[in-house]
């Protein structure tokens, strides 16, 4: 009876020590944003095959489950993976290979940038990227007579922060095949005197674009790992990328398939003939790295070069009223051929013109389909009388770091009214009921902390303004942590699969040094990423 009974308590243990199960990650010890519907916050949870099992508190998670590996936080913030829901992420890795201008304070420190660079790469055409007129003393678009003089034989091609204008040297020009005779529409050789400035604007900047030498493949690769190196060190486990073409898509999934490129891509697709005719035809493209099923069209420029298109007159320069960068025809067309497929349809739209033609122009195709998610990337001046056309259907993906990198030039280029309505996201968020967040980057700089900063205090890093640029459009922290990962999610037709820390959706999160929910406002943007996590897989760690 005792041989037995002993028997017994063995079983009892041997059981009990054998029933957890067994995971491939156990996190503890942590404050956990889970982002979940009712917003909870957790302390521990479990990863099996790269996605979360089970989140809940600490004695939830040790007592059922035993890992290959575990994290002790240590009360360290953890949340989800944070999604940039507009960027140029292959455009960030091309820029490592340019001259850098993004901070320069005057047209002189450009040109010696551009000197130091050319010394140390010896290029044959050497393009830059980042310089603002808006951050020097002489606030106008620079000439490219210091150029022409330093570089007689070398073309040079800078492009302006905005993405939208670069200056181009006379050796540029002359291998794009541009004279005071050439005309583009939708956007401007500047001339003065009947002389090349240099300066171009918006859709002949394809002109030099053309002229450049093509990009290797050992070019592209290089791009595509270096801005994911960048996006991990920040947090990033999904980029949006607002403009591809059929070529760098193939490449990423094939970097993606060798496990080279690890970071989530949702790929716009750019509005080229060759895209679309290729696309449209076909269901969307899926793996669990890449989802290529939406279309990118733009809609104007911007309103750092005028490029951007309004209704009324700028209010700082007579009779100029910005320019679609296509015939409100061929926008039509395009969205009716896009509405007819499987496909997103995300339109660049700054200006209250452009915004009300996508508006109303999405509003008549929608209208019998409530679930296309079609999104107005920018969103950026809307007549008061047009918010009402967004929903969850029409969604506002928005770049907050616009409104603090704008504030201190916008109400020039606006007025007193029209700024009313402009960088307007807590009447967007209010309409639509969801809201993305992105940065745009490289035209902003990429860590998702300055958007977080921008979104709930309205100012820059210095705390400028006081009491914040148009603090009434502010977000909340909850508002704009949903912004960056499950509204982000939903606009992307992912929120099943990511967005929050919920048990099935894939284990992508994020640990940082300080909770950007409590701290001070002005510490915000210092905060570090400490571990990246995509899939269970930790891609960074500082």
């Amino acid at each position: 009876m005792r041989r037995i009974f002993t028997i017994s308590i063995i079983v009892i243990l041997i059981s009990s020590c054998t029933s957890k199960k067994k995971v491939d990650l156990i996190v503890t010890d942590a404050k956990i944003y889970t982002v979940d519907k009712d917003f909870s916050i957790a302390e521990a949870f479990a990863v099996k095959d790269g996605r979360f099992l089970e989140v809940g508190s600490n004695s939830d998670i040790i007592d059922k489950y035993e890992a290959t590996e575990s994290l002790k936080a240590d009360g360290k913030a953890i949340y989800p993976g944070l999604i940039d829901a507009h960027t140029h992420f292959y455009q960030l890795g091309i820029q490592q290979q340019k001259v850098d201008l993004n901070g320069t304070s005057s047209f002189e420190e450009v040109v010696s940038r551009i000197v130091e660079f050319q010394q140390k790469n010896s290029q044959k055409f050497i393009t830059g990227w980042g310089w603002d007129q808006n951050d020097w003393d002489v606030k106008e678009f620079p000439h490219k007579d210091t150029l022409d003089r330093l570089f007689p034989d070398t073309p040079i091609a800078i492009t302006r922060v905005d993405g939208h204008a670069l200056l181009a040297n006379q050796a540029a020009l002359d291998k794009a095949g541009i004279t005071t005779k050439t005309e583009v529409e939708g956007g401007e050789i500047e001339q003065k005197n009947r002389e090349l400035t240099g300066i171009i604007i918006d859709n002949p900047v394809q002109l030099i674009t053309d002229a450049k030498p093509k990009l290797s493949k050992s070019d592209n690769v290089d791009a595509l790992i270096d801005a994911q190196k960048i996006c991990f060190k920040y947090g990033l486990t999904t980029v949006v990328d607002a403009g591809l073409d059929r070529k760098i898509i193939e490449l990423m999934d094939s970097l993606q398939k060798q496990q080279d490129l690890k970071i989530r891509v949702y790929a716009m697709i750019s509005n080229t003939k060759e895209n679309l005719d290729y696309y449209l035809d076909k269901d969307p493209y899926k793996t669990d790295r890449l989802n290529v099923r939406s279309v990118k069209f733009y809609g104007d420029g911007a309103l750092g070069s005028r490029g951007a298109a309004l209704k009324e007159e700028y209010s700082d320069r007579h009779g100029h009223f910005g320019a679609l960068l296509s015939p409100i025809k061929t926008f039509k067309e395009v969205a009716a051929r896009v509405a007819k497929s499987k496909y997103q349809l995300n339109t660049h739209a700054i200006g209250d013109s452009a915004n009300y033609v996508v508006l109303k122009t999405y509003d008549s195709l929608l209208k019998n389909d409530p679930n296309r998610r079609w999104r107005v990337e920018h969103a950026q001046i809307i007549d008061k009388g047009d918010f009402k056309y967004f929903s969850k259907n029409i969604i506002p993906s928005v770049q907050p770091t616009h409104a603090t990198s704008d504030m201190y030039w916008a109400e020039d280029r606006l007025g007193s009214e029209r700024i009313k309505n402009a960088y307007a996201y807590k009447k967007l968020l209010d309409q639509a009921g969801i809201i993305a967040l992105g940065t745009d980057f490289p035209i902003e700089k990429v860590s998702p902390f300055l958007t977080f900063h921008a979104a709930v205090a309205r100012k820059d890093t210095h705390n400028f303004p006081e009491n914040g640029f148009m603090k009434e459009e502010a977000l909340s922290r909850k508002e704009t942590l949903k912004g960056m990962t499950i509204w982000a999610a939903y606009a992307n037709f992912e929120e099943k699969e990511k967005g929050s820390i919920e048990p099935g959706k894939f284990a992508d999160f994020i640990m940082l040094d300080q909770d950007i929910m409590e701290i001070k406002e002005e510490e915000i943007p210092n905060s570090k990423v400490l571990k990246t996590v995509v899939g269970g897989e930790q891609v960074y760690s500082n």
